[in-house]
């Protein structure tokens, strides 16, 4: 009777067992090809990041990690940006800016070349200008992540000016880093299938879409997650007067429809704290808006910024940058 039922019991575990191998292999194999958008977020989680001490940046690249994600590599120096090494001294004659911002700042999909910190760094060049530009910029982070990151780091850099990169995201609130569990590190299916239930629930509105799920961060104007970003603008404000330092708030939109941007009210509320806070703006919509959504998608399943939208975000604000010179 004990044999039977251990038979019983190997042949409940091949059936299961068996067919999740399958999908394993399948998805590691055909599906992913290196674009997969949740499968290289997922990557980029595994491979680059660690867990923050300051609760209130959350989590924080590795230093000295490297990884090849969405078709690019992606390479995180010694003081965890993915930028060059620029020592914390300042370099002689060297007008030094710092950029803080999220994935749409760090260059996500795009060489690092490509990306708008280093055409701007190059655009200045062209001027005549030798400029440090610093690609502070990390995955997942928002206002309040961004801004505790300069005052427990970013401001060892000593710039002569910040710029702070909003995306209409950045009033998520800070989430609960724990360290990741090894073991969903080696399931690759089970990261697609949820992305792809995820993307399904969304379709059939069990889910809030992308404008419905934006909107809500910010409600009436006093969701938590907006207040706390609206304050931690005003915190970066009061450092740079004190330290005369001359800041940029960017506004950098949502990228799935810029001819009809449903989130322009975001961008009036964010114009409207940097009013508050006698800081300089400048919206990169208008740059991007003669432009189909899609042309400058990193690819269909990833409205990040390509390198086209890259070269359109650095023109504007190198053209903003320079009449704060």
């Amino acid at each position: 009777m004990k044999r039977e039922h251990g038979f019983w019991l190997l042949m409940i575990v091949a059936i299961v067992a068996i067919p999740a191998m399958v999908i394993e292999l399948v998805v590691r194999t055909i599906v992913d090809d290196g674009m997969q958008y949740d499968l290289e977020m997922w990557k980029y989680a595994r491979d680059l990041k660690q867990v923050a001490v300051n609760p209130l940046i959350g989590h924080q690249h590795r230093p000295n990690s490297q990884a090849h994600l969405m078709g690019v590599n992606v390479t995180i120096n010694s003081k965890g940006l993915r930028e060059r090494d620029i020592a914390y001294e300042r370099t002689p004659s060297t007008f030094r800016i710092l950029m803080l911002g999220d994935s749409f700042t760090e260059g996500w999909g795009v060489p690092f070349d490509a990306t708008f910190s280093k055409r701007i760094e190059r655009l200045y060049a062209a001027s005549g200008i030798s400029a440090e530009v610093i690609n502070a910029g990390v995955g997942n982070y928002n206002t309040v992540m961004e801004v505790n990151y300069f005052l427990d780091e970013g401001h060892r850099y000593r710039p002569d000016l910040v710029v702070l990169n909003y995306v209409p995201n950045d009033a998520e609130p800070v989430p609960a880093y724990t360290a990741p569990d090894p073991w969903i590190g080696l399931c690759h299916a089970c990261v697609y299938l949820f992305g792809r239930i995820d993307a399904l629930l969304r379709k059939a509105s069990v889910r809030p879409d992308w404008r419905a799920y934006y909107l809500d961060l910010y409600g009436d104007g006093s969701a938590k997650g907006w207040l706390d970003a609206k304050a931690s603008i005003g915190a970066l404000a009061d450092y740079a007067r004190a330290h005369r330092i001359k800041l940029l708030i960017g506004y950098l939109p949502e990228l799935h429809n810029l001819r009809n941007d449903p989130l322009r009210d975001v961008a009036a509320r964010v114009r409207r704290a940097a009013d508050e806070n006698g800081v300089e703006f400048v919206d990169v919509l208008p740059a991007l808006a003669g432009h189909e959504s899609s042309e400058l998608w990193v690819s269909p399943s990833d409205p990040h910024p390509n390198a086209l939208a890259n070269e359109l975000i650095a023109d504007t604000l190198f053209r903003k940058l320079e009449t704060m010179e």
